[in-house]
């Protein structure tokens, strides 16, 4: 929710009114760089999970889907389309045997996250700003702020799932 934050500033004899808008639900004030236009979620790896996957091909990583309360209310309830104030990040690492399990069992059977893979993605809800992407901002943080082109990479493979409101995980009670 967003809030107003009336301060008043006088100097002399003159007094104004100045109001601030402050940034939507779960994202931070402060020290973090903006990703178009939107800022590293203070405490995002503190979030609950939603979802967990194996993405194959040229990725091949396991990833970890984590949600801001808004995001996790609205994966409980089945709720399509997500409410403005959603963020939802992505966490990857590689995917890697498990030594120990190919010693125990004679072949490959387990597998496990491994390093750190892609930095970290976030869709942010925002019907109105990002009207033109489904109403999703993409983010993606590997410590350089992501630029508008990154942006719009990644809504043309996210408008293949438009029945679940362009997010492609599903929730995992």
């Amino acid at each position: 929710m967003r809030r107003i934050v009336f301060v008043l500033v006088a100097v002399g004899v003159l007094a104004g009114v100045v109001a601030y808008v402050a940034p939507a639900s779960g994202q931070a004030d402060g020290e973090a760089a903006p990703i178009f236009g939107v800022k590293t979620p203070a405490g995002y790896r503190d979030w609950r999970l939603i979802s967990v996957a194996h993405e194959e091909g040229s990725l091949n990583d396991l990833r970890a889907i984590l949600g801001n309360d808004v995001a996790i209310k609205a994966s409980r309830e089945g709720k399509l389309p997500y409410p403005d104030g959603t963020i939802i990040a992505r966490l990857a690492w590689s995917y890697d045997p498990l030594e120990e399990s190919s010693k125990a069992f004679g072949r490959l059977q387990s597998f496990v996250a491994g390093p750190p893979k892609n930095g970290v993605q976030f869709m942010i809800k925002d019907s109105r700003k990002y009207a033109s992407t489904g109403g999703w901002g993409f983010a993606h943080d590997d410590g350089k702020p992501a630029s508008e082109a990154m942006h719009n990479t990644c809504f043309p493979c996210h408008a293949t799932v438009t029945a679940r409101d362009f997010v492609f995980n599903r929730y995992a009670p």
